[in-house]
């Protein structure tokens, strides 16, 4: 797989950097490897670092007015208006990155390998987590009793709106696995403004970055960020039309593929699809989230990565993708041959087969047989 996209490319030539085209993990040229993870370094000097230099090295905090530009400047060029609409995407992102996989734990515990251009003790650089923590700051909910204040607590814990240890600050110099990812899409945003960050985003990257991270080869685990970076990039570029809501009704759209899944499903097993059809269960109603997010949300992360190792091999990947979703249907038919309305969408949205070997053996005797 080719790690740098078209986009990529352009944005790299834009900043007058010549790029090459390498597949990841090459052995005949370990170079190239060398190559891209010094492109991401300067992405981090540029998109991360920079917004804290005045911090850093100035002594300055960015919320310092300056006469030729401050926070209030309508100037659509001024800093600070970029600053703000970068942390737009900024908090969707932190929203969700958080939240990914609250099944295990792997998310949530540093890294062995913290991004030490970012967290180097003799600067002050404004980290993505420090920018979150400025930009959320809410007023305090105040709890009162006849004899005055009783209780200052934050709004979010006040409501129970995430769990406590959610927000849990580590030591001094580590970062979670989260915050890695966090970073990752952020920089992806930057780079890509046409589509920037798209709900869902979240949980395509991360089976790539665990894979990456978990490696049982320490240099590759060193570098699984840069790594993750250019092949969720790459990975994009393939797959983005989908995230894109104006191409929704395109033949690259991710309406066509949603209705693919229900021609495929009419080609394969007829009594099958005019039950659904009858009981006018749309294909959005359950392949959307398939589609969108490569069965991410289905299974265990253990079985998404198994499925992607598939999915990936096959050079006409996201065809097999419709295959795998029309196999996943075929699994149940029984079951949704003899289900209401209720009980058949309940098992769409609940896929119950686990087995993931079954699914993918399937799927290639559907693409055999076609």
């Amino acid at each position: 797989m080719d790690i740098l996209s078209e986009e990529t490319e352009t944005n790299l030539r834009h900043n007058g950097i010549r790029p090459v085209q390498f597949s990841h993990r090459s052995t005949t040229h370990p170079e190239r490897g060398i190559y891209i993870r010094e492109v991401y370094s300067q992405f981090l000097k540029e998109m991360i670092i920079q917004p804290g230099i005045a911090k850093a090295n100035l002594g300055l905090s960015r919320e310092d007015v300056t006469m030729e530009d401050h926070p209030l400047n309508p100037n659509p060029d001024s800093k600070w208006n970029n600053y703000f609409r970068d942390n737009e995407v900024l908090l969707q992102i932190d929203k969700d990155v958080r939240r990914l996989y609250p099944d295990m734990a792997f998310f949530q515990r540093p890294t062995d390998y913290p991004c030490q251009l970012i967290l180097d003790p003799q600067n002050d650089y404004e980290t993505l987590r420090r920018r979150v923590e400025q930009t959320t700051l809410k007023a305090q909910t105040v709890d009162r009793s006849r004899s005055g204040v009783t209780n200052v607590s934050s709004p979010g814990k006040a409501l129970n709106l995430y769990p406590s240890n959610e927000y849990e600050v580590l030591p001094s110099g580590c970062e979670a696995h989260w915050e890695v990812v966090e970073r990752i899409l952020f920089i992806y945003a930057k780079l890509n403004p046409g589509i920037a960050y798209v709900q869902g985003m979240n949980e395509v990257v991360g089976p790539i970055y665990y894979t990456f991270a978990t490696d049982p080869n320490d240099e590759w685990k060193e570098h699984a960020e840069a790594d993750t970076f250019f092949c969720f990039t790459n990975l994009m570029s393939e797959n983005r039309d989908m995230f894109i809501k104006s191409l929704d009704d395109s033949q690259c759209g991710i309406t066509y593929k949603m209705e693919s899944v229900y021609s495929m499903l009419k080609e394969k097993d007829m009594e099958l699809y005019m039950k659904l059809q009858e009981q006018n269960i749309k294909p959005q109603y359950f392949t959307f989230r398939w589609l969108t997010l490569l069965l991410s949300q289905e299974f265990l992360l253990p079985d998404v990565i198994r499925i992607w190792d598939t999915l990936f091999s096959d050079q006409d990947r996201f065809e097999f993708l419709i295959l795998v979703c029309c196999a996943m249907l075929v699994l149940i038919r029984d079951q949704l041959l003899a289900g209401d309305f209720t009980v058949n969408m309940r098992l769409l949205q609940d896929y119950p087969i686990s087995d993931v070997h079954t699914i993918l053996a399937k799927a290639k005797e559907l693409q055999d047989a076609s």
